[in-house]
């Protein structure tokens, strides 16, 4: 974000709405949500709100189903406390971060794990020819 003043309002927005489901939705369907970043169009017209959920496929769809379902009231909430013109439509987004990261990790140690059987096997390795295969100018004796 180039805008100083759309950053501000991010991090405002997602202070509003973290407090906000901190304190509870009527909704069983929300489960254990933490915002993870927002970003504000330079207009400040549109949120984008990224989101991660502890637990399984079933309750992250149940929790992107039940932040649907508040947007409305979570808007005019920020609404009311961000104090601007115009409130800015909120999108909810699932942040793949996550799941990103532990399949990079899971790579990781996957080459890791690589790297030492190629270093054990090259530990017993013996040359297929000579040692040094490359033809070097023989040495005249000098008389």
């Amino acid at each position: 974000m180039s805008n100083p003043r759309a950053g501000k309002v991010a991090e405002r927005i997602q202070q509003i709405i973290a407090r906000r489901l901190e304190k509870g939705l009527r909704d069983p369907r929300l489960g254990f949500v933490t915002i993870t970043d927002v970003r504000v169009t330079g207009d400040l017209q549109h949120a984008s709100v990224f989101y991660t959920v502890y637990g399984d496929e079933q309750s992250q769809s149940d929790t992107a189903d039940a932040l649907r379902a508040a947007t409305g009231m979570l808007r005019s909430e920020v609404g009311k406390q961000l104090g601007t013109r115009l409130t800015p439509t909120l999108e909810f987004i699932h942040d793949e971060l996550p799941e990103t990261a532990q399949h990079m990790n899971e790579l990781l140690a996957e080459a890791q794990r690589r790297d030492e059987e190629s270093a054990k096997l090259a530990a017993n390795a013996r040359y297929a020819g000579d040692e040094d295969p490359y033809v070097k100018p023989r040495e005249e004796d000098a008389e």
